[in-house]
């Protein structure tokens, strides 16, 4: 699967001569891997061009140009590339309100834990959760939280034989689901894996 090296990563002088026009193609490619669990919750599935374009930003919004601080960035964000056994999505949890997003995080306690993706007739995969970091505690859950499915070989040979992908989330107090996905997400989701 593609890894990002120092080498994939532009100057911040380049990187502001093609921002504007790297960050339209992004935008349409993340279309194709952005799903919505109801009505608050979205998953944003990383690729290498996602992460890539994470790591621009952050360099060229801080200005950093230290090499040893490009790396920093680079070890701390490529880990959300998926390996070609795995999806990884960011999950954000979205209240406009400031006042319903406190209650609502506090009622949340957990949800990074019940979120799940189902291959066919396959065993539903839990998400695993911030492995980075904590991002709850005892008073309420964090509004993003980062989030890997790892796959069977066997499931991944369903989906490439096309088998049904649904996805959802189970807490006590949000439930959400999705039975079929569009085409153009499930293709996009399928090149993560290997085989594909």
């Amino acid at each position: 699967m593609t890894k990002i090296t120092r080498d994939d990563l532009l100057t911040l002088e380049a990187y502001a001569k093609i921002r504007n026009d790297f960050r339209v193609q992004v935008m349409a490619h993340k279309k194709t891997r952005k799903i919505p669990l109801g009505e608050n919750i979205t998953l944003i599935f990383e690729d290498a061009l996602t992460i890539r374009y994470q790591i621009q930003e952050m360099l060229y919004v801080e200005r950093i140009f230290q090499e040893d601080e490009i790396l920093h960035e680079l070890e701390t964000y490529t880990p959300l590339i998926p390996d070609g056994h795995n999806w990884k999505a960011t999950m954000l949890i979205e209240y406009p309100n400031p006042a319903e997003r406190a209650a609502r995080l506090a009622d949340l306690i957990g949800i990074e834990d019940k979120v799940w993706i189902r291959i066919a007739e396959h065993t539903p995969v839990y998400a695993i959760a911030d492995e980075d970091l904590e991002r709850e505690n005892s008073e309420k859950t964090s509004a993003v939280h980062f989030l890997r499915f790892e796959l069977t070989s066997e499931m991944i040979q369903s989906l490439h034989s096309g088998a049904a992908l649904s996805m959802g989330v189970d807490h006590p107090a949000y439930q959400a689901s999705i039975d079929k996905l569009d085409n153009d997400i499930r293709a996009s989701l399928l090149k993560d894996l290997s085989g594909a």
